[in-house]
C-alpha cells in the first residue's frame, strides 16, 4: 500500500550567497534521495525553509536542477527565534512510498544534526563522492529567477510556475 510519508532533513549554508544555499540544499537533497531511494515522480510537495539570515537564494532551486521539474515546492523563513541555527536551511519532503514510517531516513548535516539528534544517525559522508553524483545529476538549465545566465546567450528561462519562483527549460516562451 502506498503512504504519503514526511522526509525531514537540516543543513546550514557556509554563506548567505546563492552558490552556498545551492550547494548546501543539494548536497542535503542528495543525501535524502539516496538513503530513501526517493524518485522526483513519487514526491507531492516538498516545502523549503531557512532562518532569516539567509535570503541570497530559493533553496528549491536546488531541487530543480537536481531535475524536480514537475515537483510541487514552497520557501519560507522560520521563526527569528532567540538562539536558533545560524544560516540554517530545512526541508520536508512528501513522498508518496510503500515504506513504514519507522523506515524513513531523515537527514541532518553540517551542525544541523542538534536540531535532532535522535534522527541524526548517518553513516559517514564521503563528501566527494556525494559531489560526484550531483555534478552526474545536475540540470544546468534550471536558474534562478530574473537573473542573466551568463554567456549562454542571457536572458530569462521561461516560467515554470508555482510559488518558489524558480524558472526553467520545460514551458515554451
Amino acid at each position: 500500500m502506498m503512504y504519503c510519508r514526511g522526509v525531514r532533513g537540516a543543513t546550514t549554508a557556509d554563506a548567505n550567497t546563492p552558490e552556498a544555499i545551492l550547494e548546501a540544499t543539494r548536497q542535503l537533497l542528495a543525501l535524502m534521495i539516496r538513503q530513501n531511494g526517493i524518485a522526483p515522480e513519487d514526491i507531492a510537495a516538498a516545502f523549503f525553509s531557512t532562518s532569516p539570515d539567509l535570503n541570497a537564494e530559493f533553496p528549491a532551486l536546488a531541487a530543480r536542477q537536481l531535475g524536480w521539474m514537475s515537483v510541487a515546492m514552497l520557501c519560507s523563513h522560520e521563526l527569528d527565534v532567540p538562539q536558533s541555527l545560524q544560516r540554517c536551511i530545512r526541508v520536508l519532503i512528501l513522498w508518496n512510498t510503500t515504506k513504514k514510517a519507522d523506515e524513513i531516513v531523515h537527514v541532518y548535516i553540517k551542525g544541523a544534526e542538534k536540531l535532532r539528534p535522535d534522527l541524526s544517525s548517518l553513516p559517514p559522508v564521503d563528501w566527494q563522492e556525494l559531489e560526484e553524483w550531483i555534478a552526474a545529476h545536475l540540470n544546468q538549465e534550471a536558474q534562478p529567477s530574473g537573473r542573466e545566465q551568463g554567456s549562454s546567450g542571457g536572458g530569462v528561462s521561461p516560467n515554470l510556475g508555482g510559488a518558489d519562483g524558480i524558472r526553467g527549460p520545460s514551458c515554451a516562451k
